[in-house]
């Protein structure tokens, strides 16, 4: 039953609440997305950077030890890791603002929460660059001054509170059109406030008492740019792999930093899986699935005494879990053991990358590790952590190549502390390309960051795909199934017939200034098609040189790029 105080139990339950609720409206959250393309992607960016958390809160709420610092450290630490995309990284934020202004309290008031939702706000907008308004951020920002105006009045009931905070935010959403043009015309309100009120709503529903399914699944895809698979619940309740569930806390004799903290991880995840690892100042606890507990026990030793100790044997209650799912990710170690054998150099190349044909383009470049991901899977401030991880090297230029990837690749930049990462803010793969093939070994780490930085500006990109939903953009109708030319700033073409679509995109991006013209064409995109647009575009633009790549990338049919 609600009442006036919160403690860390409530805390937990409301946020694994909130947690379910925007998974179960992920799919809905992505069709707000302003261009109907088929990666809109911000209710599933978001979902998993908070069930990055939700798993680590759900092993302590099951131990039954849970207190507030350390279920901060989960939620904080667990959304930083996990966060993806642009909504991901601002709602991983907002965690961290929030759980700051909490950490320190037994039992949370209306005043405790007015606090840290101001805190939360204020987080936020500093790791954006250039905060936009009509976004997660203005949502955020409504419900944080509605919280200290009732928190001023001398309100201290908190369900009145929170409901008077959530129906101010929904307000808020429902006025983001009149901030941004373009949600307005495409007739949505924005995706991430939207988001973000799920999760409040989810953990309101819980205050209140109501009947929620707490349970997190702990497999949660965190790396190698792969989805969660739609049949993952019943694969876990299928097979179990690793048959003993294995808990401890460790009772530190030692500062147990960044790395410590990864190698563990690491280690763990060679002998088995469902990893959970918490580490709140003097104490880490520990959660792991594996064949042979003995092994984990043996290396937390290293790190200080144990205790809370607790094995239990699944396989007497279920059959085998995850054997897929583990497989792959023992794969996925042995392609990146070989580099993190490769003698120390002083300069490495990190990429994002979607597709074969750009996989290998980049590698021949020099880049040392590539990312899968991009446009159809935004990587993880945790995959791009496990990226740095795998580079010997001395100083790091990570290559996002979009967008909506640049945030994650900075929140990984302040999480490192032995390398010198620099993240070179490229919004595409061709801008990618061109940064490395201006990258020269003579200069200084800042003359390259400066030459690269200036050099991607002046890289115009388009991108071919096909419309999911009836639209209006750009004062260009657009029907389910067209084909879309996307440039940087909008919506160039439309229509019925790819290869016209394409070319009309080309020539809006031509200028007098235009020398060089790259085609990368996509998976779905035979080499005789990509030919004539190559032959069409040399007829027309003569006096430019026209390159033709295969790049296997999915769901755009042609990237192009003109310099």
């Amino acid at each position: 039953m609600a009442s006036n105080n919160i403690d860390a139990k409530m805390v937990a339950k409301m946020f694994l609440a909130g947690a379910k609720n925007l998974e179960s409206k992920k799919e809905w959250i992505n069709e707000l997305n302003v261009f109907p393309v088929p990666d809109g992607d911000t209710g599933t960016n978001m979902t998993l950077t908070i069930m990055s958390a939700a798993k680590e809160v759900s092993v302590l709420y099951d131990m039954g030890t849970i207190d507030m610092p350390s279920l901060c450290k989960a939620i904080s630490s667990g959304s930083l890791r996990g966060a993806r995309g642009n909504s991901g990284v601002i709602l991983s934020q907002l965690f961290r603002g929030f759980t700051k202004g909490i950490k320190s309290s037994e039992e949370i008031t209306v005043s405790v929460l007015a606090d840290a939702f101001e805190k939360a706000v204020e987080t936020a907008y500093k790791a954006v660059m250039k905060p936009k308004e009509g976004t997660i951020l203005t949502v955020a920002r409504g419900g944080a001054e509605k919280a200290r105006e009732l928190a001023d009045a001398g309100v201290e009931d908190l369900a009145d509170f929170l409901d008077q905070i959530i129906r101010h935010a929904d307000e808020v959403l429902n006025q983001t059109p009149d901030l941004l043009p373009v949600l307005k015309q495409a007739g949505v309100v924005d995706s991430g406030g939207q988001g973000l009120m799920q999760v409040l709503k989810g953990a309101y529903d819980a205050y209140l008492g109501k009947e929620i399914d707490f349970t997190i699944s702990t497999d949660v895809s965190h790396g190698s740019g792969q989805r969660m698979s739609p049949n993952l619940d019943a694969q876990a309740n299928a097979e179990i792999k690793f048959g003993y569930c294995t808990e401890f806390i460790i009772m530190l004799n030692k500062v147990f930093n960044i790395k410590m903290e990864m190698d563990f991880k690491e280690y763990l995840e060679s002998i088995g899986d469902s990893i959970v690892v918490v580490a709140d100042d003097d104490v880490v606890k520990v959660h792991v699935h594996t064949n042979d507990p003995g092994l984990a026990i043996q290396k937390a030793l290293k790190y200080g005494a144990l205790s809370n100790m607790k094995i239990d044997n699944m396989r007497l209650e279920h059959q085998e879990k995850l054997f897929k799912m583990s497989t792959e990710n023992k794969a996925a170690k042995e392609v990146t053991v070989e580099k993190a054998e490769e003698p120390k150099k002083e300069v490495g190349f990190i990429a994002v990358s979607a597709g074969e044909g750009i996989n290998e383009i980049l590698r021949g470049l020099g880049v040392d590790y590539i990312i899968e991901g991009g446009q159809t899977m935004n990587p993880s401030t945790e995959d791009m952590l496990q990226a740095i991880e795998q580079v010997n090297a001395d100083h790091i230029f990570i290559l996002p190549n979009n967008k909506n990837i640049i945030l994650a690749a900075n929140q990984a930049q302040t999480l490192v502390e032995d390398k010198n990462i620099i993240v070179i803010p490229t919004k595409t793969i061709p801008q990618g390309i061109t940064a490395i093939i201006n990258y020269v070994p003579g200069l200084s780490v800042a003359e390259n960051t400066q030459t690269m930085t200036e050099e991607i500006k002046h890289v115009h990109t388009g991108q071919v795909t096909y419309a999911v939903r009836d639209t209006t953009i750009d004062d260009k109708e657009i029907k389910q199934g067209d084909f879309m030319g996307i440039g940087d700033k909008g919506i160039l073409s439309v229509g019925s017939v790819m290869k016209d679509v394409t070319l009309k995109m080309i020539d809006e991006m031509m200028s007098d200034e235009s020398e060089l013209i790259s085609i990368y064409y996509g998976a779905d995109v035979s080499e005789e098609d990509a030919g004539e647009i190559r032959n069409e575009v040399e007829t027309k633009y003569s006096s430019c040189d026209i390159e033709l790549q295969q790049g296997g990338q999915p769901i755009y049919y042609y990237i192009v790029s003109v310099e």
